[in-house]
Formats: C-alpha cells, sequence, structure tokens
C-alpha cells in the first residue's frame, strides 16, 4: 500500500493508480457486433461483411444489413488493390525497395494524366491512351503527393509487365504472393490497372492482411514506411491532390495509407476503395480488419459524405474503435 505522500506524487504525475483490465475477446466481438449493426455510421455503409482478427485467424465477424455479401462473395476492391501491388513489389525485390520503387509507391513519379483503361487493353496500352497523355508524366507533380493510378501504372511497365492483360496480371500477382497466401489464394482483375482494377473476396483479403501482420510478407515490415504528406492544405508544397476529405490529414506509405489525423486518426494502416471496401490493420499491429461491399452509387459524387469509400472508413474506424476498448459506438 502507497503512503500518503507517495500517492499524492503519483496524482501529481498524472500517473494513475491502476488500470482498467483490458475488454476480453467475448467483449470485443460483442462490441463490435453491435457496432456494425446499430451505429449511425455503419448503417449509413450497410450492407456489408465484416471481419477483424489478429495474425493467426479471423477473431470475430458478421453481415450487417439486408442482402449483405458472405465473407466468399467476390467484388470489386477499387482502389484496395493499390496494397496488393505494393506487395508484390517488395516480393519481387525481396523487401529490398530501390529509391525509384519508393518514389512511384508514394505516388510521387510524376504520371498523373492517368484515366482511364478498356477492359481488353494491356497495362501498357492502357497506359498510352490518349485520354491518359500517350503515358508522359506532369513535371508539375513530379517530386509531389497526387494520388492517380498512373503512378502504378508505370511502375508495373517498368517491372516489365507491360504486355500483360488483367489474366496476366492477376497471374503476375498471384505468383509473387503465393510463397506466403498459398496457391489457392484468389485475385482476378476487371481490367489492367494493378491501382483499382482489383476483384476478389474478404476472405482471400484477410488471408493478406494477416501475411502482412505475421511478417510472412515482406511489406509487414515496411507498412508506413516513410510516409508522405497528402495534404495540399497542409503541405502544399508537397502534395496536388488526395482522395481524403479536406478536414483530415493523413499521410501515404508504400501503396497505403497510414491514417494519422492529428484530431480523428489512430494510426491504423488502410486502403479504401472507392465502391466501400475498406480493410486495415491496426497502428500496432496486433489486429486486421475489414468493411467489405461493393456500392457503385455516390461514387463520383463531390460530397464526400456520398461516397462509400468516405462511409466505409466511418464505419470501420467505430468497429476499430469498439474492439479494441471492448465498447460498443452507436
Amino acid at each position: 500500500m502507497p503512503s500518503t505522500a507517495h500517492t499524492l506524487l503519483l496524482l501529481l504525475a498524472g500517473t494513475p493508480l491502476w488500470t482498467q483490465a483490458a475488454p476480453t475477446p467475448a467483449q470485443r466481438a460483442d462490441a463490435a457486433r453491435l457496432t456494425a449493426e446499430a451505429s449511425a455510421a455503419c448503417v449509413a455503409a450497410q450492407p456489408f461483411y465484416w471481419e477483424l482478427g489478429d495474425a493467426t485467424k479471423p477473431l470475430a465477424s458478421g453481415r450487417a444489413g439486408d442482402g449483405a455479401p458472405e465473407r466468399d462473395t467476390r467484388m470489386a476492391i477499387a482502389s484496395a488493390s493499390k496494397w496488393l501491388y505494393g506487395a508484390f513489389v517488395a516480393e519481387r525485390r525481396q523487401g529490398q525497395l530501390t529509391a525509384e520503387d519508393v518514389k512511384f509507391l508514394h505516388f510521387q513519379s510524376g504520371y498523373t494524366n492517368y484515366r482511364v483503361c478498356r477492359r481488353d487493353q494491356t497495362i501498357a496500352a492502357c497506359l498510352e491512351n490518349p485520354l491518359n497523355g500517350r503515358g508522359r508524366p506532369d513535371p508539375a507533380t513530379e517530386n509531389r503527393f497526387a494520388y492517380n493510378g498512373g503512378h502504378l501504372q508505370k511502375h508495373a511497365v517498368l517491372m516489365g509487365l507491360g504486355s500483360l492483360g488483367p489474366a496476366g496480371l492477376a497471374q503476375a500477382v498471384q505468383q509473387a504472393l503465393a510463397p506466403a497466401l498459398g496457391a489457392d489464394w484468389q485475385l482476378s482483375y476487371s481490367q489492367a490497372m494493378p491501382a483499382g482494377g482489383g476483384v476478389t473476396s474478404a476472405g482471400d483479403y484477410a488471408r493478406f492482411l494477416r501475411a502482412l501482420l505475421d511478417g510472412r510478407l515482406q511489406l509487414g515490415a515496411l507498412l508506413g514506411t516513410q510516409a508522405v504528406c497528402t495534404s495540399p492544405q497542409a503541405c502544399p508544397r508537397d502534395a496536388v491532390k488526395t482522395p481524403i476529405p479536406s478536414a483530415e490529414r493523413w499521410h501515404y506509405s508504400l501503396a497505403h495509407w497510414v491514417e494519422d489525423d492529428p484530431q480523428m486518426g489512430d494510426g491504423a494502416f488502410s486502403s479504401p476503395g472507392a465502391f466501400g471496401f475498406y480493410p486495415w490493420i491496426s497502428a500496432d499491429r496486433r489486429f486486421y480488419g475489414l468493411v467489405a461491399r461493393e456500392q457503385r452509387h455516390g461514387v463520383l459524387s463531390m460530397d464526400a459524405g456520398e461516397k462509400p469509400a468516405v462511409a466505409s472508413v466511418g464505419c470501420g474506424r467505430q468497429i476499430r474503435a469498439a474492439w479494441l476498448d471492448g465498447q460498443p459506438r452507436r
């Protein structure tokens, strides 16, 4: 029992006299489920499938909303494809990325004129489309963060993948990741776009996240590496364009985000897709999670609140917070 004087010193130093017990697995799961089903942020994002887990296995999951997808439902994951490509590059480089790799994966290469890609085109043909500036870089965006699929499209060409169509791209990524994820891991591409053409299921993406957590994939040790400023408001000399709402300040690492906004962020690593597929890894690298859905309505809206990606991030954050402290959100 500490003396009265010692107790006073602890209080003055801001040291708690006791610590709250960590939530049990059951408390975590119940809090996450209640949040997914009933919180205002998650009701706005329904229907969706959600899952949380650690490096070894799923720990909690469920379907929220009428007509929610299943764990094995295949769907377009849009920009969640970027994280997969970053892992592909790290595997091909055996974890030793070049300065050029980092520049492209940080979206600072200047290849920002990219807009469209037909389903029957190769990676190189998509890049060289006249509507995409014939694959030329923009000097005004070089060495500055500018969110655009052209960075990875050009990088894939430099990696020798330019002649590949959607099936060839999928095969290349699968072959690189198969030693860590297994030969039965499934990924396809609707278009030959490393940055946004991926099609997979929540179950297969969860397997990818577990391999990042347990170190089977090289990118797991590189999460958050050399993250760069992405906000034109916060760093106008270093950032040109970001999909993150202007009220927040995130950073960008190797083909994935770091949610470290001083007010709203918790440091999680993530790669939200435009159609609402939102995978993440907690800042302490203990847990993974995802909100899995494919919603096309609102993608092109000028109102950030109508965008599926923004809604899924809002919901996913609350599920993550509920899981971490065992308290459901409303």
